[in-house]
This record gives C-alpha cells, structure tokens and sequence, in this order.
C-alpha cells in the first residue's frame, strides 16, 4: 500500500509540473500589419443598363428587297450588309446618265466651233467696218451671231454639268441599294424581307450597339457633389457579376419628388456581359476620397468596456482599446487606439492575458492595396468577442 501511494504522489507531481511547463511557453499567435488604406463612403444606388446607341437603319432609296441576308441576333460589323435592293434598272439609269455625258460633252464641242466662226466673222466685220467697206447693219448682224455663240457655249456647259448631276444621282441610287450596318451591332429586328418593296425611310432592321451600353441611376442629389470622372464607381449586376464604371455625365434635371438626379456611366470594363434593362446597384461614393487607418476584423475582440486588440510589444501581448469606425473589406477603421504598421494578433487572441508572451507566426499578408469602400457592415464584417 505504501508503494503504491508513492506511485499516485510521483504522477501527481508530473501531472503539475507538466502543466506549469506548458503555461510557461510563448502561446502561438498569428499576427498581421495595421495599414494605410485609400477609403471613400459610399451609399448603394440602383440603377439599369441603357443602351447608348440604338439605331432603325432605313432605306435612302426605294427598290424591291433582293437579298436580306439577316436574322436577329446575329452580330454584324460596319460596312456588312444588311439588305440588297434590285439594281437592274439602277444600272440602266446610270449608264444612261454617261451617256448623257458624252452627248453634252459632244454639244460643248460643237458650240465651241460656232463660237470660233462667230468671233472670226466679227473680227473681219469690225475691220472691214473700220474701212467703210461694208454697212452698219452688217457689222450688227455678226455681233448678234458673236454673242447668240457664246450663249450657245454656255448652255452647252451647263448640259455637262447637269448630265454630270445626273450620274452622280443615278450612282448614288446604285450604292444605297446596298444598306449597309453603320456600326458594329447586335440586330435586334428584322422588318423588312426578301421580295418586298422598299420605300425611301422604310425600316429594314433594328440594330444595338454592345460598345455603347451605360447605366444610369437616379443619385440623390446631396450626393452628386462627390462624384468625379476620376473616381470609378463599382457597381453589381442582379446576377452578381462585378463591373467598373466611370462617370460620364450628370443630366440637368432633377426630380422634385425624389430629389434625385440621372446620371450616366460608362462601363469602364470591356466585354462585361449586360443587358439592355438590366438592373445595377451602385456604390455611389458620398464624400471624396481619404486615407484611413485599418485593422484586420480578426483582431478584434469587444469586451465590456468596448474593442480591444492584442499588438506584439517585443513578444508580450499588450492590450489596447480602440475606437473603430466604418467597415471595409476585411477590415475596420481605426479611429483611434492604433497606428499604421503596428503589428496585431488576428488569430489566438482570444484567451490571450495581458502581458502573456506571445510567439508571432507573422505578420499575416494583408489585404490591402488599391482603393476601398466604405458601405456598412455585413454579418461576416462583425467582430469576435472575448471568452470567459
């Protein structure tokens, strides 16, 4: 029996000392950096996707339809064909319109050497005249011959002209046979089919314009002193893709029920797959820019007296209070209680006394770099508490 007391006393104590050895040790902490973020507040708008070009393509000359070579949806790119009129007799009427060119051309010709004639009669008049050799009224005679030339000349040129009018009409009926994308689109519609007569404004199909695409959003208008053309807005879609969007105008209108203004962005983004109607929220930002102090949410730790958080005072677990302020990704403004570059336990704090030594496995890498929105927390945003 007594030996076996002795065996009891002997585990006791390694159970004791064990246990002092183990509170002894550095506990083991995970620790990262107090930063310098560039931060703006935003308040969340919402807006929708609207088409910055949208165009009916019309016909600029009438014909039958020969060729439509669409259907809606496909993509077409500027320059493609949208439609081809019938263009036999647009053919016809412009090698008719040459033709008439040659034959004024021949005209001018023609009055050019009457001209030539009248003027060297006139000379000869005026000389003969100069010797009494023949009467007044002869000399009138070929002065009224000089000048009919002349108007003949003149009548023959202005037949050139007006043939040339005529074939640069008869050309521009035979390229706009062909109607043409004027942009790069999606069709939307097709209203116009083979065999059917076109009139001169008919519509032959609907075309979107993907490239052109904005969202607009009524902002209240207290807020629209803060947005600038430098400071991207970052906005979602109701499916939950991410886009980047740039201001591009502010509309001088303003609705007085609301008190909100229209504004347009551009989707800074190229290829962002929207649609026309398609609802947006928006981060509108509400005050410029400004540096902020942030602290990891894992750091910290809300006790009765407020937030506390553990920094690595040369391997000791110093507490300090601090005062937070807005949420942003992954983390908390600090109001005050911290400085940039302090080094602060995110993970293992939570059992952590004052003063314990503590063995970092960090700093942890942070999260920061670029710029970040201050938009209200969310559940996950919400700090730890302390343990009993």
């Amino acid at each position: 029996m007594p030996g076996r007391s002795i065996v009891a006393l002997i585990i006791s104590f390694c159970l004791v000392a064990g246990a002092a050895l183990a509170q002894g040790r550095p506990a083991g902490v995970a620790t990262a950096l107090v930063e310098t973020r560039t931060m703006s507040e935003t308040v969340t708008v919402f807006g929708e996707v609207v088409t910055g070009r949208e165009s009916a393509v019309a016909a600029r000359v009438s014909g039958v339809a020969e060729r439509v070579p669409l259907r809606v949806g496909d993509t077409v790119a500027e320059g493609d064909v949208l439609a081809q009129l019938d263009t036999e007799l647009l053919k016809i009427e412009v090698d008719q319109a040459q033709a008439q060119i040659e034959i004024a051309e021949g005209a001018v010709a023609v009055a050019k050497a009457v001209l030539d004639r009248a003027q060297k009669a006139l000379r000869r008049a005026e000389t003969l005249r100069e010797n009494s050799t023949i009467p007044e009224a002869q000399l009138d005679e070929r002065s009224a011959d000089y000048a009919a030339a002349i108007g003949g000349q003149q009548e023959a040129v202005a037949r050139v002209r007006a043939a040339e009018a005529a074939l640069r009409q008869a050309e521009y009926q035979l390229k706009n046979a062909t109607i043409r994308a004027p942009f790069d689109a999606v069709v939307l519609q097709v209203t116009t089919e083979r065999g059917q007569f076109i009139s001169v404004g008919t519509q032959v199909a609907t075309l979107l314009d993907q490239g052109a695409m904005e969202v607009e959003a009524n902002v209240p208008a207290r807020f629209i002193a803060a947005l600038r053309p430098d400071l991207p807005v970052e906005a979602r879609t109701d499916t939950g893709g991410q886009m980047r969007l740039e201001l591009r105008a502010i509309l001088p209108t303003e609705f007085s029920a609301t008190r909100t203004r229209p504004v347009r962005f551009v989707i800074a983004d190229p290829g962002t797959p929207v649609a026309v109607g398609q609802s947006v929220s928006l981060e509108v930002p509400v005050s410029a820019p400004r540096e902020a102090t942030v602290v990891p949410k894992d750091a910290l730790v809300q006790s009765q007296g407020g937030w506390t958080v553990f920094v690595n005072a040369e391997g000791k677990a110093q507490p300090r209070e601090v005062e937070i302020g807005a949420a942003l990704e992954g983390g908390f403004e600090v109001l005050a209680g911290l400085s940039p570059g302090d080094e602060v336990v995110v993970r293992g704090n939570e059992r952590l006394r004052p003063g314990q030594d503590i063995a970092p496995s960090g700093p942890a890498a942070s999260s920061g770099g670029g710029q970040q929105i201050a938009n209200g927390g969310s559940a996950s945003d919400t700090p730890r508490r302390a343990q009993d």
